[in-house]
């Protein structure tokens, strides 16, 4: 009876399996989205420190980077 069953769930589960495996990608690249704003507001911030932008400049481009973040979480 378990082998009937296997056999007549494969297609059912064949197809979960590539669901999971999408979600596990789309998961993995917003992580990496992530990562990447993470390291840009960083590059930004020792941007400012060093004179080499505005404080308007920051601000304009700081909340460009926190609402992308955002959308993400």
């Amino acid at each position: 009876m378990l082998l009937i069953d296997d056999i007549l769930l494969f297609p059912v589960n064949g197809v979960l399996w590539i669901f999971d495996e999408i979600h596990n990608a789309a998961d993995q690249e917003l992580h990496n989205e992530s990562d990447a704003i993470t390291a840009q507001l960083q590059q930004l911030y020792a941007m400012l420190d060093a004179g080499k932008i505005s404080e308007a400049e920051f601000d304009r481009q700081e909340g460009e980077l926190l609402d992308r973040l955002d959308e993400i979480r």
